[in-house]
């Protein structure tokens, strides 16, 4: 049983009138990606999010927050669909990484989260990408190739996770530490990179006024980011900036 709060919770608490859709209409409807349509103040958004679910049963339901390939064309449908109405779109990232069952892989799950990333680059509507929790490899990124990328300060984003890049360059799962410290995957590490722009404090986490602070937050931004010009190219432009440096 975990009490910090899953996508689920912040959807309910921040949005108003949620309606969640169902399926991919290719092949089934993946529990672990929750999504459709709601209501942001005056505003009408798509809301997608990767859910963990909170007892045991639940999270088994959901895969941990795994989601297959069904999940990401669940969540592609919506953002076509949120482009179609010129609705903003927020999601909600919480995932160790996308399935990686033999069956995920079948019906193509690289395909899907490939995709995903090449259509959310070209999206003509205001994205915003909150990690909530965990942020791990591909599975994350087909959520968030967004215009802007928020953490909760105790989240994290990495390629991988730190006892699998240990595994991978010391053959040495105890090499852990030193994996995480070289991986730069905190939230406070990703905003000094570029790669977040806000680091959400978690003092009052899953309180009214944590999520009424959280729902202005994003009220604001995405108000901005309909003022913001091409979105596209800037959001092009974000991403090529990643991994510059000064020799």
């Amino acid at each position: 049983m975990t009490s910090r709060p899953t996508s689920a919770d912040y959807i309910y608490s921040i949005f108003t009138d949620f309606t969640e859709l169902h399926g991919d209409r290719r092949f089934g409807d993946d529990k672990a990606v929750i999504g459709g349509i709601a209501w942001l103040e005056d505003i009408p958004v798509t809301v997608i999010g990767i859910e963990k679910g909170h007892d045991t049963a639940e999270r088994m339901e959901r895969s941990f927050g795994a989601p297959e390939p069904e999940g990401y064309r669940k969540a592609l449908r919506l953002m076509r669909q949120a482009e179609k109405f010129k609705r903003p779109v927020i999601t909600f990232v919480d995932t160790s990484g996308a399935y990686c069952g033999i069956e995920a892989e079948e019906r193509g799950q690289g395909a899907a989260i490939a995709e995903n990333l090449m259509e959310m680059s070209a999206l003509t509507v205001p994205v915003i990408s909150i990690l909530i929790g965990e942020g791990g490899s591909g599975g994350a990124l087909a959520l968030a190739v967004s215009d802007r990328v928020w953490m909760l300060e105790n989240a994290v984003y990495s390629v991988i996770s730190p006892e699998g890049c240990a595994s991978i360059l010391w053959r040495d799962t105890a090499k852990a530490a030193e994996a995480a410290a070289a991986l730069c995957l905190t939230a406070q590490d990703a905003l000094s990179l570029g790669i977040a722009e806000k680091v959400i404090s978690e003092d009052r986490l899953g309180t009214d006024a944590f999520y009424t602070s959280l729902r202005n937050d994003i009220v604001r931004e995405i108000r901005a980011l309909m003022e913001a010009g091409d979105l596209r190219e800037n959001r092009y432009m974000r991403f090529r900036s990643f991994g510059g440096y000064q020799s």
